[in-house]
């Protein structure tokens, strides 16, 4: 085992795909399977399972990879240190839901830092699900991640912290909206009620994650019942275009803020038929501090929140 096996090991788990990791390695897709398989025979354990539909980790692969990546970000930390690359340069990153409200926060944060500061500054910001935020913590390096679940799993999610050695820090509580495009059918309808939103699409996520609980019991407690049409999206500004293009689709959003409505062509209503309570919470490792940089993005959380309040 070399600093490349771990590499492509890396890599393979983040295309979830032998040949795009190749193609993002640079080399032969055989002298990658080659390589993963002589990895997999000295460490005596299964990195990947393979299937007609792509490579997943096995919990063994999951608990290496995590190794690898830690390995990997000491021995980059390393080459940089001794490289001449400025330690004093300013780092953020986070993992967050794929909400607007803390995108927004995202933005006036940017805006707010000294650009011109002579140490630089490196930041990463992950739309994700909560299952990812949690590990782009334990296993990537990722300082902060904010989670989203309804308030009816919150023993589920405090359990895991706490078995984790993770902080889960309140940033609010809220109701969903229903977005949909100013040309939706509904739109003009005061009170929506479920049985009217049958005839139309739901955008939705496709990975739900509660702690202990199987991925299709939770879809169950997302997705209504009335609705037998749905676009499954991961990514933010695909589901606002959708929202936007195709008139006769609808959401369920935490409140999105009036300049992203505007700049959409969208409206959002409250449903009192939908009465599920959320919560987003900041997570962290327990002997984390929170530097500068991570207080100054909570600031222009908080200072956003009133759209949610």
């Amino acid at each position: 085992m070399n600093l490349m096996h771990l590499k492509y090991a890396v890599e393979v788990a983040k295309a979830s795909s032998i040949s795009r990791a190749a193609e993002n390695l640079f080399m032969g897709q055989p002298n990658l399977s080659r390589a993963i398989s002589e990895l997999e025979e000295n460490l005596g354990i299964k990195i990947f399972k393979r299937s007609p539909k792509g490579i997943t980790t096995t919990p063994q692969g999951e608990e290496f990879l995590g190794y690898a990546r830690k390995i990997l970000a000491q021995v980059d930390a390393v080459e940089r240190l001794y490289n001449g690359e400025n330690t004093n340069k300013q780092k953020f990153s986070i993992s967050v839901p794929r909400a607007s409200y803390i995108s927004c926060a995202f933005t006036h944060f940017v805006n707010s830092l000294n650009t011109k500061d002579k140490d630089g500054i490196e930041m990463f910001y992950k739309e994700t699900n909560s299952m990812r935020a949690i590990n782009n913590i334990i296993n990537s390096d990722y300082k902060l991640g904010i989670l989203r679940y309804q308030t009816a799993y919150k023993e589920n999610f405090d359990l895991m912290l706490k078995e984790k050695g993770l902080r889960g820090d309140l940033i609010t509580e809220f109701m969903y909206y229903l977005a949909m495009s100013k040309e939706h059918p509904l739109a003009g309808k005061d009170d929506i009620t479920t049985e009217d939103l049958a005839p139309y699409i739901e955008i939705a996520h496709a990975d739900p994650y509660v702690p202990s609980l199987p991925t299709g019991a939770v879809q169950r407690g997302e997705l209504s019942e009335h609705v037998n049409k749905r676009i499954f999206v991961f990514e933010r500004g695909s589901q606002m275009d959708l929202l936007s293009r195709v008139h006769n689709t609808f959401m369920w959003v935490s409140p999105i803020p009036q300049r992203a409505l505007d700049m959409y062509g969208l409206i959002q209503k409250k449903c009192t038929a939908n009465q599920k309570v959320y919560r987003d919470i900041l997570i962290y490792k327990d002997d984390y501090t929170l530097t500068s940089l991570d207080k100054k993005f909570l600031a222009e959380i908080d200072k956003v929140k009133p759209i949610i309040n």
